[in-house]
């Protein structure tokens, strides 16, 4: 091949390449736009919220943790003077009564909490410092526990303000806003679970406004999370991405893995001021006592549930006796909350302040009627 006709190959061959490559980048170009179009607008909107990186959760913790602290509580047990053996007649028929009586013993807990001020005060679960009589805090940095008093505790609402004198001005943590926090966003959890100190757990907000009974204790609001709450993690604090508290940790669903649940701060901000400047929370009251709605009960009251919560018993010169309220009432509505069962009226209540006035809806013996109730504050006697 003469190199004239070499060169006109060459030249075709380049412009065919040219050509082809051309409308390859023509096309790329067209799908690349049509796949990567989208993403655009998540990452923009990803930029408003902080992205989990390999540090960011060590970066938070590394701020927090001074700011957490290790709540020690010992409580003096009376002994029983005699072995509980012995109240058996039996027993005591064939044995008679032991000589030496038994000593008493010193009960030993554990728990979490956190500074909320510069100055020493440390909120945590009321559960967690119940009838101690000596309170020990331990803080990174410090050899020796620091004496702490009780500031106010709330049995209701599960929480407590304790107090240390600390030697200078402490590390701290913010309370954030739990209302605007999203289902799915991450969470972290600091605590002493099991004694140990300083424990870490992250996890993602399960759920939101979960209603629990402990004992006789009633939680209506709380976050759900699968950030390991144990023994020990109680009144420690649950963190955003931002490193606010939104949440205080309180329970752990035993018969589950993975499912812990924390007061938020929705419901701590509000009392919080009122637990520090009078030692306690005055709750509102309307003086009844509640059973749930038979399906018996509904049938004949003309119902076509058993929503409700039925008035077993008023409780004389109460806001609700002087209201009008009577024994066999069924509670619908208060206000435009409807009462599904006795735990909504506590949780409906809670929403209001002592002299509040409320629209009580009902039911009595078939026939609908609403009554006004001015809240009271509960007696100590009940509390």
């Amino acid at each position: 091949m003469s190199w004239r006709r070499w060169m006109v190959f060459i030249s075709l061959l380049a412009f065919v390449g040219g050509v082809m490559f051309a409308a390859g980048n023509m096309l790329f170009n067209d799908v690349a736009g049509m796949v990567g179009e989208r993403p655009v607008q998540p990452e923009e909107k990803a930029i408003a919220s902080p992205l989990v990186g390999r540090d960011t959760i060590a970066d938070i913790v590394e701020k927090a943790s001074p700011a957490v602290v290790k709540i020690d509580t010992q409580v003096k047990v009376a002994g029983n003077q005699w072995n509980p053996f012995f109240d058996d007649p039996f027993f005591r028929e064939f044995f008679g009564r032991p000589l030496v009586p038994s000593q008493p013993r010193v009960q030993h807990g554990m728990g979490s909490g956190f500074l909320i001020s510069d100055d020493g005060y440390i909120l945590t679960n009321e559960h967690v410092i119940q009838g101690a009589d000596e309170i020990s805090v331990t803080l990174i940095g410090y050899e020796e526990p620091f004496p702490a008093k009780v500031i106010g505790a709330d049995h209701d609402l599960d929480l407590a303000v304790i107090k240390i004198n600390p030697p200078k001005k402490m590390p701290y943590l913010k309370l954030g806003d739990s209302g605007s926090t999203k289902v799915g966003e991450w969470v972290i959890a600091i605590g002493n679970p099991y004694g140990l100190d300083h424990t870490v757990t992250a996890g993602v907000v399960s759920a939101k406004g979960r209603p629990i009974t402990i004992d006789d204790r009633y939680y209506g609001n709380l976050l759900q999370t699968d950030a390991s709450i144990n023994p020990g993690n109680s009144g420690g604090p649950l963190l955003n991405l931002q490193g606010e508290v939104i949440g205080v940790n309180t329970a752990v669903n035993a018969q589950a893995q993975g499912i812990g649940f924390a007061i938020p701060t929705s419901t701590i901000k509000p009392v919080l001021d009122e637990l520090i400047e009078t030692g306690k929370i005055a709750h509102p009251w309307m003086g009844v006592h509640l059973q749930e709605v038979s399906p018996q009960l509904a049938k004949y009251s003309g119902l076509e549930d058993t929503d409700g919560a039925l008035v077993y018993a008023v409780v004389p010169s109460s806001p609700a006796d002087r209201a009008g309220l009577k024994t066999g009432d069924i509670i619908l509505k208060i206000d435009e909350r409807k009462i599904k069962n006795t735990a909504d009226v506590i949780y409906a209540l809670r929403k209001k302040k002592v002299g509040d006035t409320i629209t009580v809806h009902l039911v009595r013996q078939g026939d609908r009627m609403t009554l006004k109730l001015k809240l009271a504050e509960r007696p100590e006697r009940l509390q």
